[in-house]
């Protein structure tokens, strides 16, 4: 009997992780996933998959490893010998970049290099594909509008600039040793698993605070950044497709659209029927240095070549975002009451 395909996740506990990790297990994968030791779990966000010991179970084995720790990624690799890798994991917040670069570095983008000379050990004797989580932030203060494959990257972050790095390495990697490894040009994928110090999940969680009283005042910075927001549910797909291509490519994963903050922020609280100016208050602290203002991405290669394209609009996503944090909301109103009653 064929064994199952093997799956690698690198940030398999975010957003992004707990999704692919749910779509490969669906398609009849084992998957394994590369976890911090921390203190404390936090891994809330694939537990569900352990529900099944018959299934998910057996499926799912998670191991203890760091981007910042090149030996042990590698032991890592080398044991499991995975089928595929999927490089998610990283400093991923734009802002926080700013406050601690030489650690975004080391772990966004020489991270990304150090799973790629794992991955061509392995490949030495077992083939491998790799997909690296790029960014359209890379594209930064824009050249071209919409942004595709070939638009230049001219990023703004200490972030950004470490996605580049690990960008040109995956190419580089494809090139020199012919290793099977696609970058994913995600612009900004969204879901209720969105990390809460995301400016969508943000947005809708104070929503759903404020709508059940928990909550008095939203603060944000520029509300004027445009970006192109997908479901990172459907996005998840666009990588697995990469690694099924006969060929490994680059792709922009879009919805060519854009929409400003203060749309999704209008958006998000119409949708309780609450007036957002009634309670959002702008703070400087939350401006970037130097920011990105528009950000439209084109998935014309994607659609082509893998048959990939966004189904979840806009506001149908908004609207996702707030169902699931008004249920969070109210279940933490309930709990505080139920405390006050008790004691």
């Amino acid at each position: 009997m064929e064994r199952a395909k093997r799956a690698l996740i690198t940030g398999i506990t975010g957003q992004d992780g707990s999704y692919l990790a749910e779509l490969l297990l669906s398609k009849g994968y084992d998957v394994h996933g590369v976890v911090r030791r921390a203190s404390s779990f936090n891994t809330g966000r694939i537990d569900h998959l352990y529900q099944d010991p018959h299934e998910a179970n057996s499926k799912l084995l998670l191991h203890y490893g760091d981007l910042a720790d090149g030996q042990s990624l590698t032991n890592l690799v080398l044991n499991i010998e995975p089928d595929e890798i999927y490089n998610l994991g990283a400093q991923s917040h734009v802002r926080v970049s700013f406050d601690a670069p030489l650690y975004t570095n080391d772990v966004t983008g020489t991270g990304a290099l150090r799973i790629l000379e794992a991955a061509r050990q392995l490949n030495k004797y077992k083939p491998v594909r790799v997909y690296q989580a790029s960014s359209s932030e890379m594209f930064g203060d824009v050249l071209e509008i919409p942004q595709t494959e070939a638009t230049p990257f001219r990023p703004c972050s200490p972030y950004a600039c470490a996605k580049v790095f690990a960008f040109h390495q995956t190419v580089n990697y494809r090139e020199a040793y012919g290793l099977f490894a696609c970058n994913g040009i995600l612009f900004n994928h969204e879901s209720p698993r969105r990390g809460e110090t995301f400016v969508t999940r943000k947005i809708t969680r104070a929503v759903g605070r404020i709508k059940e009283g928990l909550q008095q005042k939203l603060y944000l910075g520029n509300l004027e950044a445009k970006r192109d927001w997908g479901y990172a549910k459907e996005y998840v797909e666009a990588m697995w497709l990469m690694l099924q291509h006969d060929d490994p490519n680059d792709y922009v994963i879009a919805t060519n659209e854009t929409h400003s903050i203060r749309e999704f922020l209008q958006l998000a609280f119409d949708a309780v029927d609450l007036n957002w100016q009634d309670y959002v208050e702008i703070d400087q602290r939350y401006y970037r240095p130097s920011e990105v203002n528009l950000l439209l991405g084109d998935y014309s290669k994607a659609k082509d070549i893998l048959g990939w394209e966004p189904q979840t609009t806009f506001a149908r996503l908004t609207h996702l975002m707030v169902e699931s944090d008004c249920q969070l909301a109210i279940g933490e109103r309930l709990s505080r009451e139920n405390s006050a009653t008790l004691a």
